[in-house]
């Protein structure tokens, strides 16, 4: 049980936050993720051109299929990355951990391009193809948790949610100079030479892109709900373990699982599936599915930076809500377009989704971080986003591939995304609190001004919210201890 400490708090119990430190530490973030995310998702973009390179012994209805497992195999290793970057971030720090994956995933992907093609050296090819994607698996593990983490940490409470919408900025800004890279090429180069050698140009272009991104992450500073942790912890003997995640925090592990499965769901249906379902599916040429998508994309950015601003004004749960809700009803109309063999009306189908999309990627970074305490924060955030995601994330692609294959029935992948999405209408609404504006579990309020300070320390109960949570039962032993050394620094 923790006391009640919350009454005659000094100024020193807030965390002010310089904007400019808040918007350096947005920027250097989304970078950093932009540059991931484009050494991540380029594969997906070349999935077509990748199974004629490493798998032209099987049947080229079957190419597809076996491009994407091998896209798929990747998330095997999120899990484990997960597991050991997010508990190494919970213990030396969100920052050093977040430079690290960056450059093993620019390492992992300049040696995709540097791998001989199946008909140099066989089934060797597809090893080393595995491995390689593996490891890129493993470093995205820790990195877009951290990535969430660390935006979460560093922004006014006012503010995180169209601050934390950046990352998704990021994302995009990363995906599109993939796509366009891969269109460019192909529409240069040609076909033939895209199989032959042009595919290895775009991952072996990450190498210097992930030296520029390591140079913004480790110009960072540490976050400040981190350093208070920090200070409050001795020696490291009260450092967050495994079990004590499971056991402490097991109602959070939970809505985060079921939040992360319908998010994903969607990320990799819109931005990783429908490139490979207009040109292989529809018979739209590749050139067009991407540049489609492109257009998308570019479309979605304000998008996104809106719905976190209004995420912060009236509610993430409400746009959150509004957009599963929308996407049930607008799923079948928004495929029939895309299916309607007339390329605008494609683009405007794909629009929808896209639009869709966006409200998921303006206002989920800033919940997802919001839903644990500081000193488990990173490790079990990291844990359950890349399970969830390898389970039902990274597997959309060749699930939804495999259905329409089997089915023959090529309005399944909007079946898909309206089951999904009805699943995390009752997630949302049943199980996720509404922190919006308000300070992150475990940590104390963040402002931009002295000034708001003052304001805040005239409601501490509303101001420390979640101190009512432990004394329900809710986190471990060692967060009630934290807690109450913050307060008795006071």
């Amino acid at each position: 049980m923790v006391s009640k400490p919350v009454e005659g708090l000094s100024e020193e119990a807030i965390t002010v936050v310089d904007s400019r430190v808040a918007k350096k530490s947005m920027i250097g973030t989304s970078v950093g993720n932009a540059v991931e995310w484009f050494d991540f998702g380029i594969y997906s973009f070349l999935a077509v051109t990748m199974g004629k390179v490493f798998f032209p012994e099987v049947n080229p209805s079957f190419q597809l299929i076996y491009a994407f497992a091998t896209f798929a195999v990747a998330f095997i290793a999120r899990p484990l990355g997960g597991l050991f970057f997010g508990m190494m971030g919970d213990r030396i720090g969100r920052k050093k951990v977040l430079a690290f994956t960056l450059i093993l995933m620019a390492a992992a992907t300049l040696s995709i391009g540097l791998i001989p093609s199946y008909a140099s050296i066989g089934i060797t090819a597809q090893v080393l193809l595995l491995v390689a994607r593996l490891v890129q698996g493993f470093s995205t593990g820790g990195e877009y948790a951290g990535a969430m983490t660390y935006i979460a940490e560093t922004t006014p409470d006012k503010k995180r949610t169209f601050m934390a919408s950046g990352l998704e900025v990021g994302t995009l800004v990363g995906f599109i100079a993939g796509a366009a890279l891969v269109t460019t090429l192909t529409f240069i180069l040609g076909t033939d030479t895209m199989v032959a050698w042009g595919w290895r140009i775009p991952f072996i272009i990450a190498a210097p892109l992930g030296l520029i991104g390591f140079y913004l992450r480790n110009h960072l500073e540490e976050t400040p709900a981190f350093e208070a942790m920090n200070e409050l912890i001795e020696d490291g003997k009260e450092r967050t373990s495994l079990a004590e995640i499971f056991s402490g925090h097991w109602r959070a592990l939970l809505i985060c699982t079921g939040i992360v499965i319908f998010y994903n769901v969607m990320v990799y249906t819109v931005l990783t599936y429908m490139p490979s379902y207009l040109s292989e599916d529809l018979g739209y040429g590749e050139q067009t599915g991407l540049l489609l998508l492109i257009l998308v994309m570019i479309a979605m950015i304000p998008l996104i930076m809106a719905m976190g601003y209004w995420s912060d004004k009236i509610g993430r749960n409400r746009i959150l809500t509004g957009a599963l809700i929308a996407t049930i009803v607008l799923s079948i109309p928004a495929f029939m377009l895309v299916r309607s063999g007339n390329i605008v009306g494609a683009f405007f189908g794909l629009f929808i989704l896209g639009a869709l999309l966006s409200a998921f990627q303006g206002s989920l970074p800033a919940t997802l971080p919001s839903l644990f305490f500081t000193r488990v924060r990173y490790g079990a955030l990291a844990i359950t986003y890349n399970t969830s995601t390898s389970l039902f994330g990274g597997t959309t692609p060749l699930v939804v591939a495999w259905l329409v294959a089997m089915t023959g029935n090529k309005m399944v992948p909007a079946y898909y995304l309206m089951g999904i999405c009805a699943f995390g209408l009752v997630i949302v609404t049943l199980f996720v609190k509404e922190t919006a504006g308000r300070s992150l579990r475990g940590s104390a309020p963040v402002v931009e001004h002295p000034r708001e300070a003052k304001e805040v320390l005239k409601h501490p109960r509303k101001a420390f919210w979640w101190v009512e949570e432990l004394r329900k039962g809710k986190g471990d032993k060692v967060d009630k201890k934290l807690v109450t050394g913050i307060f008795d620094k006071n």
